[in-house]
């Protein structure tokens, strides 16, 4: 089972990225996926779940900003982030649970190595 993610990087307030995180080694059309980030000396902060159906939730201090999505023919799923902001920096992870998302760390079952995003000012 492995879960990767690409897409990071260094952006100014105001720019984009868009993460990628693939699947392999399970049933990847089964879970949801849920987007994460975590600053040193802190938990981890859900900011998005996509669901097998597709439906995507997003954590509403990043609403309008965030998007997530997923294409079952690649593994894969995405999130982009538009207008970023400095508190926007993170490492970011994806996670994978079985059938139900959830914001809790403990509904997922694998997890990725993360991507970090740093935006300046």
């Amino acid at each position: 089972v492995e879960l990767v993610e690409s897409g990071g990087g260094s952006v100014q307030a105001g720019g984009s990225l868009r993460l990628s995180c693939r699947a392999s080694g399970f049933v990847y059309n089964r879970y949801c996926f849920g987007w994460f980030r975590q600053v040193p000396g802190k938990g981890r902060e859900g900011v998005a779940t996509i669901a097998p159906s597709y439906k995507a939730t997003i954590e509403d201090s990043v609403k309008g900003r965030f998007t997530a999505s997923r294409d079952n023919r690649q593994n894969s799923v995405y999130l982009e982030m538009n207008n970023l902001e400095p508190e926007d920096t993170a490492m970011y992870y994806c996670a994978a649970a079985l059938f139900e998302c959830s914001w809790s760390e403990a509904t997922y079952n694998f997890w990725g190595q993360g991507t970090q995003v740093t935006v300046s000012t």
